[in-house]
């Protein structure tokens, strides 16, 4: 593909000016380090900027006030999002032809849509009910009486639960579990501490809103009561887990293991990087990050950006840990003193 051409189809998403020999060829996309000629590449990160001008890419995405550099620039106001539109043009997916599989097995009453897809081994419940174009891949489980939209997309070993409710737009990576049992138990003693754990019936439905991804081995438990919700447009990275009866809202990411204890409110456009925790019953306010690897344990208004465990204002977390390097200085100084 000529590169006239990539940008002819780049501009479709975002304007894009391109600097260079547009005739160049490009054969695909690789990263600024691995990239060879024929290859497009990119740099949205300040931190691999230097890496523009030795790279052997024929072609390089970069946003618009970046240094001029030998190769080729497409210049735009978002190279990463252009970027990840660019990889679509080199990167054909499998594609999936409507029809059932011999093996899986459709319950009679299960309700299937227009130009479905069903793999081997799946299985779709009593009164199940899919919409259009859904690829359901093998061995996925789709419970009784749950209910999905249009343009479902499951992998393998993915799991909705019974009564569940699945927008439009969902996509669901292999092994993630949507509607399993909360962690819900009360002592059956009389006392504190005392007797057996009972377990608490969960019976109420996990719902996807529309255009939710959840991907690998991520579970997002049913509620006891009422209903646990993911809300438009939420991504919801490997290993992450949500609790019982907790609420997410619109656009937000939940990163790699990220743990929603139940009950847990969590506003739009939040960000919880990697390794989060979140105490029960705790609301988050919109726009919201939390920085890897931090606890929290209260409630957190909208817009600020949190570090720590208890997390605490970053700015002051960045102080906090910049004295507690100190500290083995400031020990030795005082034993120091006290021998004086």
């Amino acid at each position: 593909m000529k590169l006239a051409d990539v940008v002819r189809a780049l501009t479709a998403v975002l304007p894009v000016e391109l600097h260079g020999d547009p005739d160049g060829e490009i054969t695909g996309v690789a990263g600024i380090e691995q990239a060879e000629a024929g290859h497009l590449t990119f740099v949205a990160n300040p931190k691999y900027a230097h890496l523009a001008r030795t790279t052997r890419a024929t072609a390089i995405l970069v946003g618009k006030a970046f240094p001029d550099v030998p190769t080729a620039t497409l210049r735009t106001s978002n190279p990463y999002l252009l970027f990840s539109h660019a990889i679509r043009l080199f990167y054909q997916p499998p594609v999936y032809a409507p029809g059932i599989h011999p093996t899986a097995s459709v319950h009679p009453s299960a309700s299937l849509g227009a130009d479905c897809h069903i793999g081997a081994y799946a299985v779709i419940g009593e009164n199940a009910r899919i919409g259009n174009r859904a690829v359901i891949l093998p061995h996925v489980v789709v419970y009784p009486r749950a209910r999905i939209g249009d343009d479902f997309f499951a992998h393998s070993h993915a799991v909705v639960r019974e009564h569940c409710v699945l927008g439009n737009n969902v996509i669901l990576q292999n092994g993630a579990v949507i509607g399993a049992d909360g962690f819900g138990f009360a002592r059956d003693g009389v006392l504190p501490h005392q007797g057996d754990w009972f377990k608490i019936v969960q019976s109420g439905p996990t719902v996807l809103e529309d255009d939710v991804e959840v991907q690998a081995n991520s579970c997002v438990d049913r509620a006891s009561i009422g209903e646990t919700r993911i809300g438009r447009g939420v991504k919801i990275d490997n290993l992450v887990q949500v609790g019982h009866g907790s609420v997410v809202r619109d656009n937000t990411l939940l990163c790699s293991q990220v743990g929603l204890a139940g009950s847990s409110n969590i506003g739009k456009d939040v960000i919880l990087a990697g390794q989060v925790g979140v105490a029960g019953h705790c609301t988050i306010g919109d726009r919201v990050i939390v920085t890897a690897q931090s606890g929290t344990h209260g409630d957190i208004a909208a817009g600020r950006t949190m570090s720590g465990s208890p997390a605490i204002d970053s700015r002051q977390w960045m102080r906090s840990v910049a004295a507690f390097n100190k500290l083995p200085e400031l020990m030795r100084r005082l034993r120091e003193e006290k021998q004086t």
